[in-house]
């Protein structure tokens, strides 16, 4: 038996299509009704006619990561955790929740597997949580450190892998995975996919930044393969390709068929939007739409390593090209 936590977010949704292709049953969490609604359709995109049958194996179970008695009922006889449920936030007000949901929830999340005795334990982590320097490549060795200009988002995953770590130290068997910024089919008001909605009537600008990104089915294989293999005890960086951010907006752009962005955007040009952003969220109470965190995103330089994942698994990662037409074909709302 697999238990799910996040089963309706983006990775958690491709992680279930796949698991329900080679299980019988699969729990899984949820806090959203429309959320399920939303992802009956992924289903009815990617498996087709058989979309139902799949779909029907899994046992949906509503409750939270900070409910222990939750976690306790639910994962009993369960033999395989896949912990997919975070909270992705880069609001400096949100810092706190960032914290109990993912560090304290992920600590739950370990200690009722080493109470249940389950067989193996695949946590969600985060390229935010290894950091890295602007202009170098990064690896799973590169020594987290927390400076300045290190998101809260950052340091509850860094905290969260921690809780991880000592699950392993007290016996338990996990692998844990560390993906770029996720890119998949799904609802484009949805975390990493507003690029898609963003880019749909084209836009003149582009940050001058890079980054990686990855594909959503990448993860979710990789995740399946770990868990059914002997490895144990190890992170593992999950990359598709390494771009600048004017070189994934112009293959969206180009998917779209609108005009690629061809002006770069100053950081002189940003920060005063940042601040206007920051009082309009005070009288909306609303959050604000750019923060100081996502500006440093924007404009760095991050490139990362997937050479030990490609090694290990001997896994090739979809182009970006494919995952982006993916994206754009595979919405729903």
């Amino acid at each position: 038996m697999i238990f799910v936590t996040g089963g309706t977010g983006l990775l958690g949704s491709h992680l279930l299509i796949e698991l329900s292709q080679s299980n019988d049953i699969i729990k899984a969490s949820y806090r959203s009704q429309k959320k399920i609604d939303q992802l009956k359709k992924l289903f009815q995109y990617y498996l087709k006619k058989d979309w139902e049958a799949h779909f029907n194996k899994i046992e949906w179970h509503q409750g939270d990561i900070l409910d222990i008695p939750f976690l306790q009922d639910v994962m009993t006889d369960c033999t395989q955790v896949y912990h997919c449920a975070a909270l992705v936030s880069f609001y400096r007000k949100d810092f706190n929740n960032c914290m109990k949901i993912n560090r304290e929830g992920t600590a739950n999340i370990v200690n009722v597997c080493l109470d249940k005795n389950i067989d193996k334990l695949c946590y969600v982590s985060s390229t935010a949580a290894i950091g890295g320097e602007n202009h170098k490549i990064i690896s799973e060795k590169y020594k987290w450190k927390n400076t300045p200009t290190t998101s809260g988002y950052s340091i509850s995953k860094y905290s969260a892998e921690k809780e991880v770590w000592r699950g392993i130290e007290e016996g338990l068997n996990a692998v844990m995975v560390n993906p770029c910024v996720i890119l998949g089919a799904g609802n484009w008001n949805d975390s990493s996919l507003t690029i898609f909605k963003t880019m749909r009537k084209g836009v003149k600008f582009y940050p001058p930044g890079s980054n990686a990104q990855v594909d959503a089915r990448d993860v979710a294989e990789i995740m399946m393969q770990l868990m059914n293999s002997n490895i144990s005890s190890q992170r593992f960086l999950c990359i598709g390709s390494n771009q600048s951010f004017k070189e994934l907006m112009t293959v969206i752009a180009t998917e779209n068929n609108v005009n690629a962005p061809s002006i770069a955007v100053k950081k002189w040009m940003v920060e005063p939007v940042r601040i206007f952003a920051g009082i309009a969220s005070f009288f909306t109470r609303k959050k604000p739409s750019i923060t100081r965190e996502t500006i440093n995103s924007l404009f760095g330089h991050l490139s990362y390593d997937n050479s030990k994942i490609c090694a290990e698994l001997n896994f090739e990662f979809r182009s970006l090209e494919e995952t982006v037409k993916n994206g754009i074909e595979g919405r729903i709302s």
